[in-house]
């Protein structure tokens, strides 16, 4: 697979990134009545990023994550994160 920026400027127009998560990209995803796709990530994965990278411990991260990046609405171009249950 090529790296981040050379599949997303292949595969769309405009995408809006997440800065700091790229380990956490598992592609793009369409959503209904929106023509452009967006940015789709792990969400655990990004979680364990700033548990790593930050030194957060889990809790911290979560609410960190949740509040600052989830909630941080920056358009219809917002990326979405996937919580990906039973793995």
């Amino acid at each position: 697979m090529p790296n981040l920026s050379e599949w997303v400027a292949d595969n769309a127009e405009e995408i809006l990134l997440a800065d700091g998560f790229e380990e956490a990209f598992m592609g793009l995803a369409s959503r209904f009545g929106f023509e452009q796709p967006v940015a789709a990530y792990d969400y655990e994965k990004c979680i364990d990023i700033l548990v790593t990278r930050d030194g957060m411990d889990l809790e911290e991260a979560e609410e960190y994550f949740d509040f600052n990046v989830i909630g941080a609405w920056v358009g219809e171009l917002t990326p979405i994160f996937i919580a990906l249950k039973g793995e």
